[in-house]
């Protein structure tokens, strides 16, 4: 409860920034509770900063030792559960739940120093909160015993652990990195994450020991779905890369195939090509015609779930491995590309020069063409994913307002279903001025993962350093 210190700045596509200018908010002399609504005047140049600006109390992070762990006290425990408890479901609508890291130690990290050792220390991040062990030099069996607690905003948040060898002055050198959905945490269990690269799609060196608890309201969780999702402030912006164009474009045509098959199929249908099938398609579209009724669209839908979850699982494991391998194959191309480029030496380095040149002259076109196509994929694959089961909070949660909108237009004509969604979209601005134009159904298809994602927070067995492609290739 101080000054609320802000910088406004610039940046162009260069890279370069530029401080516009500042301004400071007496956070202790506002109401809590209550939305505030404050016109700022820049410091140093022109111009009016207009915040929204709301105090709301909530469970902050902490970090203390194993000896002092918050849920391993029964009464504080108790305490904290009752705190999330179905009773206390439309109480502090933001306060979802509470997770407890326990980061114990990790096993032959990579040596990044030149005496064979690494001083690690290891940041964990969830949404925009991030807090960091101490660091422990020289070693590479580090054991930091530290006991993490963060407030759960997202019950589809992902957990980043990420271990760092800290270089003086310089920027710490990467050590590892894993991705943990919140949904997929085990209470209570000590588990052993292998560590992966950057762009958490292959093993790297190393295992990371953590147990984890996790307690939170899903009344609370399942309304935060349906809401906008928070931005992360400290996120990389995506650099213009060869492999994740080409990948892209792959995932888009295979989207753009499986359209096309199904549209080839609906035609078979029409021309006759299999008289049985051509029949019972016809049949089908008599009665369903016939005795249709606006109630049978989500039905079918429900039913489209059902069948997903009765059928056996092995197209999920496929279509994980598919996409693991198809980063394979990127990244063996990338290799090659490398190991080719290195034989050449010099010779072509003023060709090179002027091709660096052009490609840095279309390079936000491109980069704009990437981000589109990841964008298509990505939507493609999340409703894919939504019907697969991926994550089955979501599917369940998905099949529950399919349940819920069947009764209500077998009951409830559509013409009244229509004017209260009207009457809704028109006076939502009026009773709440500071209301956040969102759509639902695009907040929901944002917390469900991309195939992607799935490698990405696919948990590793350790000892499966090489990906099936790279054995393959070295037996032979």
């Amino acid at each position: 409860m101080g000054i609320l210190d802000i910088e406004v700045w610039g940046k162009d596509s260069k890279k370069h920034e530029e401080r516009l200018g500042t301004c400071k908010v007496d956070i202790s002399a506002l109401p809590l509770k209550q939305a505030n609504c404050l016109e700022l005047p820049l410091e140093s140049c022109l111009g009016t900063l207009r915040m929204l600006v709301t105090l709301t109390p909530c469970a902050g992070v902490s970090i203390s030792d194993l000896c002092v762990c918050p849920l391993a006290d029964p009464s504080e425990r108790k305490q904290i559960a009752q705190r999330f408890c179905l009773q206390n479901s439309l109480k502090n609508m933001k306060d979802v739940g509470i997770l407890q890291v326990k980061v114990l130690k990790a096993v032959d990290l990579l040596a990044a120093d030149f005496s064979g050792k690494s001083d690690p220390f290891c940041l964990l991040e969830l949404g925009n909160d991030r807090l960091q062990t101490h660091t422990i030099y020289k070693n590479l069996n580090p054991e930091w015993n530290k006991v993490f607690t963060f407030p759960i905003k997202d019950i589809h948040d992902v957990l980043e652990v990420t271990v760092f060898d800290e270089d003086g002055d310089k920027p710490p050198d990467f050590l590892g990195k894993v991705a943990i959905p919140l949904l997929s945490i085990r209470d209570g269990q000590t588990n052993c994450y292998v560590l992966k690269n950057k762009d958490l799609e292959q093993a790297f060196k190393g295992v990371i020991y953590l147990e984890m608890d996790l307690i939170y309201n899903p009344i609370k969780a399942s309304i935060r779905t349906f809401t906008p999702r928070e931005k992360r402030f400290a996120e990389d912006s995506r650099k213009l890369s060869k492999k994740i164009l080409s990948r892209d474009v792959d995932r888009v045509k295979r989207l753009t195939m499986t359209v096309w098959n199904t549209i080839q199929f609906l035609k078979s249908c029409f021309q006759w090509e299999s008289t049985l099938r051509s029949t019972v398609a016809f049949v089908v579209f008599l009665v369903t015609v016939w005795n249709f009724e606006l109630y049978m669209i989500p039905l079918a839908l429900s039913l489209l779930f059902v069948y997903n979850f009765i059928r056996p699982a092995r197209g999920k494991v496929g279509s994980i491995q598919d996409s693991q391998e198809s980063t394979d194959v990127d990244e063996e191309e990338d290799e090659d590309d490398k190991m080719g480029a290195l034989e050449k030496g010099h010779k072509g380095e003023s060709e090179k020069k002027g091709l660096i040149e052009r490609i840095y002259m279309v390079q936000d076109v491109v980069s704009t063409v990437q981000n589109v196509l990841e964008e298509i994929a990505s939507f493609g694959e999340r409703i894919k994913n939504t019907f697969n089961w991926t994550v089955p909070f979501l599917s369940f949660l998905a099949c529950l307002i399919l349940a819920v909108a069947t009764i209500t237009l077998y009951f409830i004509p559509l013409r009244y279903i229509i004017l209260i969604w009207g009457i809704n979209k028109f006076t939502k601005k009026l009773r709440n001025p500071y209301a956040i134009d969102n759509d639902e159904l695009l907040d929901f298809l944002s917390r469900v993962p991309s195939d992607v994602q799935k490698v990405q927070y696919a948990e590793l067995k350790p000892g499966s350093g090489q990906s099936p492609l790279r054995k393959k290739r070295s037996a032979l």
